[in-house]
């Protein structure tokens, strides 16, 4: 019998400090996705987490010379090949880090075509969580990755907090994107048309695209 390929879950993370805070973040959603997929799967999760702070001069001297340092290449190499990644950035200045942006201007713009990606930033207030959408999205629809619907952003005060009644917590946050980037990555048997019935959904599920264009033509 052919041993199954391992699923390969890669977690960039961009923070500068040892520890970080974005290096947590990275960490926590990585073990909330495999979670899901060690429960939605029998073959083995492999997370691969890169911390782009180890990488600062490589990726540098690749920007000026052109030519990758084999750190560098084989960090490149990972998150291309990648089943599913999470990539994680501090806000500067209203936006991602320099670092996080050098590393993916990098990477070929077809070679995260259809991967799933999942989004995720800390900051010291909860006024930059925009910088997920305007920034962090859009650079990945450039990359023609499949950005999950759930991003995370964490702020201080995010750490050790459940919530309200009106506002998720953290650690239900994590949950819900790390259970949607394991969905993501196992394909359409799991999230899409073979999916159950939930408490949310309406009587007859989700209905096909062809079927509503149909409805429309036949009205």
């Amino acid at each position: 019998m052919t041993a199954t390929a391992p699923l390969r879950i890669v977690a960039v993370s961009a923070g500068l400090s040892r520890p970080s805070s974005t290096r947590l973040l990275a960490d926590r959603l990585a073990a909330a996705t495999r979670e899901r997929l060690a429960a939605g799967q029998d073959g083995d999760v492999e997370i691969r987490v890169i911390e782009l702070r180890d990488l600062a001069v490589d990726i540098a001297n690749h920007l000026v010379t052109g030519f990758p340092p084999v750190a560098l290449r084989e960090a490149i190499d990972v998150v291309t090949e990648a089943d599913g990644l999470i990539a994680v950035t501090p806000v500067f200045t209203a936006s991602y880090s320099g670092l996080f942006k050098s590393f993916f201007d990098l990477i070929d713009p077809a070679a995260l075509t259809g991967t799933p990606v999942l989004i995720a930033a800390t900051g010291g207030t909860a006024r930059h969580s925009l910088v997920l959408e305007h920034a962090l999205r859009p650079l990945f629809a450039y990359l023609r990755a499949v950005t999950v619907p759930t991003s995370v952003y964490a702020a201080s005060e995010d750490w050790g907090s459940s919530g309200d009644e009106h506002t998720e917590g953290l650690p239900s946050r994590i949950r819900r994107a790390g259970g949607e980037l394991a969905s993501a990555v196992l394909g359409p048997a799991v999230s899409g048309a073979s999916r159950t019935v939930g408490p949310d959904d309406g009587e007859d599920g989700v209905v096909p695209f062809e079927q509503q264009l149909a409805d429309l033509r036949l009205g």
